[in-house]
């Protein structure tokens, strides 16, 4: 139902005649339709009343600037009560602790610290690709989760500390599939409603008491020999909130970047001409594909820019639905005044369908990177999967290069039948990567 706002200069605003659930019910089932559906009927600037929240949303350019520079929104505010919900963090902590933890995340994570992942997170990718086998049929998905899972964990936690082993792996991967399945909707909506994301949220929070605790007994006195984890365990205040912040690191670390991989090796093995370039580009750096164990240098991926190219362009074609701040003060955007404790809502998704920025936005095309100043690490124009301004996820470089690392290695070793059509992506995720909707088998074989 389409509400005539008292207000003339607001958006127009779409909610139901149920009171507090508003258009919770309809949008809930599918976001990216609902949005798509709304764009078409009333423009790229209105709102959304849902769970008793006005929920804005810019899909369009006009509004981009504002939201990114604007001191009328806030982004802490946006984010703590999600935060609060989806790993019990209250707000005076999240305030407390957010910006130093930025801060560190920002440092250790940057491009001139990458160098002190990548040697470790190569020895454990080819480790747990071991664990496939030489040759085999499965979801590519599942595939990529199960070797990605493990390694990067190991690399970011501590090798032992977070559940890796074969035999541990599988009642964890439960609770963890089950947690990353309705965070969304565990950021929003009361726990009660929840039940079994709320018995896996307990369960990972239990686990992550000893994984804090054996982190802490190990942690080296040496800065450079530290973890992730242990880095974060230092600079958090409230030390009783560590298996909070352990299991929303894990969730950061995890979320997007397995889904990410999934899609840029589905849209390389799917186009010929694309995979045929990776494969020449991989054999002139390394030489003949799946001999040995290769170990990839900073180096070697400046030799190898397609791969982060058709890393980025996965991630435009797959980005979250919404990026969010709160507004603090009303804000003008196009004609419309967006008022005071509106949730404004910046769409990724939208955005990088623009033609205007990305011609052809719909196809898969690595070259268009080609334009960005990556070596300055700097994106196209538009281009805000990461968000924008002072608030940039501060693991991006990280995400990018865990991704680039995992496709080359896996493309190296084996070569792979497909066995189904390219799924579609699923409109139920708004603020993460989008799933895909059905399985998508591969053969694989390890190369001669």
């Amino acid at each position: 139902v389409l509400f005539q706002s008292r207000n003339p200069s607001s958006p127009p605003c779409i909610g139901s005649w149920i009171p507090w659930f508003g258009a919770a019910f309809q949008f809930g089932k599918a976001p990216l339709e609902f949005i798509e559906r709304a764009r078409s009927k009333h423009g790229p600037v209105f709102t959304i009343f849902a769970l008793g929240k006005r929920f804005t949303f810019v899909t369009e350019e006009e509004g981009t600037e504002a939201f990114f520079k604007s001191k009328d929104l806030n982004f802490e505010q946006a984010v703590q009560q999600a935060v609060e919900k989806a790993v019990s963090v209250p707000a005076e902590a999240f305030y407390q602790n957010h910006g130093s933890l930025y801060s560190m995340m920002k440092g250790k994570m940057g491009p001139s610290n990458l160098h002190t992942f990548t040697g470790t997170l190569c020895k454990e990718l080819h480790e747990h690709m071991a664990h496939l086998g030489t040759e085999g049929t499965g979801d590519l998905n599942e595939l990529v989760r199960h070797v990605m899972y493990p390694a990067v964990v190991n690399t970011l936690f501590g090798k032992g500390i977070c559940p890796t082993s074969q035999s541990e792996l599988k009642e964890f991967e439960e609770h963890f599939q089950k947690y990353d399945e309705d965070f969304e909707y565990a950021s929003q909506m009361p726990e009660c409603f929840l039940r079994n994301w709320s018995k896996s949220k307990k369960w990972l929070l239990k686990l992550f008491e000893k994984v804090v605790s054996d982190a802490e007994r190990t942690n080296p006195s040496e800065t450079t020999s530290k973890t992730l984890l242990q880095h974060l365990l230092d600079n958090l205040q409230g030390k009783h909130l560590a298996p909070n912040y352990g299991l929303l690191m894990l969730w950061a670390s995890q979320a997007n970047a397995v889904p990410i991989a999934f899609w840029t090796l589905v849209f390389i093995l799917s186009y010929p001409s694309i995979y045929k370039k990776i494969m020449e580009d991989l054999a002139s750096v390394f030489g003949k594909a799946g001999k040995d164990k290769i170990e990839v240098s900073e180096e070697d991926f400046r030799k190898l820019p397609f791969i982060k190219w058709c890393t980025l362009e996965a991630i435009r074609l797959r980005s979250p639905g919404a990026i969010t701040k709160k507004v603090v003060n009303p804000i003008r955007i196009q004609n419309f005044t967006i008022p005071a404790g509106d949730m404004l809502m910046l769409s990724p998704y939208w955005l990088h369908r623009n033609p205007k920025y990305f011609p052809d936005p719909e196809m898969f095309k690595p070259d268009r990177w080609k334009e960005a100043n990556l070596e300055k690490n700097a994106f196209l124009d538009s281009f805000v999967a990461f968000g924008g301004g002072k608030h940039q996820c501060p693991g991006r470089w990280f995400a990018i290069m865990e991704i680039q690392l995992f496709v080359l290695l896996f493309l190296y070793k084996y070569e792979f039948v497909l066995l189904d059509a390219v799924p579609k992506e699923s409109p139920l995720h708004l603020v993460g990567t989008q799933q895909p909707m059905a399985p998508f088998r591969v053969r694989y074989k390890c190369r001669e």
